[in-house]
């Protein structure tokens, strides 16, 4: 069975009310489609609204991972996260600041999620 990993902007999405993206999440869940919440994404949307005071979307937001399981890093998705920036930086691209693309990635990879990301 795969499973679903939302991305932050999925997320943001959701917690934006966009009708579109909330109408596949119910339909996908409806029949039976497992998503998570990698903890980077997790990380990204709270820091969001810690920074902005948004309390409303911050109750809601409780409320999603509630319903979806926020899923931690093991040792080898921080180590393939590592990979993958040393490559990064070989090649001469970054990311800029945040890893948290990085580590969104590199969760999925090791653990065979499907990003879901717009």
């Amino acid at each position: 069975m795969t499973t679903y990993a939302l991305d932050t902007n999925i997320l943001s999405f959701m917690l934006k009310g966009n009708i579109g993206i909330l109408n596949e999440y119910i339909n996908a869940n409806n029949a039976g489609v497992v998503f998570v919440i990698p903890i980077a994404a997790y990380y990204e949307i709270r820091r969001g609204l810690l920074a902005v005071n948004a309390t409303t979307q911050m109750r809601e937001f409780e409320e999603l991972c509630e319903a979806i399981d926020v899923v931690e890093m093991c040792v080898d998705s921080w180590e393939r996260a590592a990979l993958i920036w040393a490559s990064l930086r070989k090649s001469g691209n970054t990311l800029g600041k945040d890893d948290g693309d990085i580590f969104i990635a590199a969760q999925c990879m090791v653990n065979g999620f499907t990003l879901v990301f717009r």
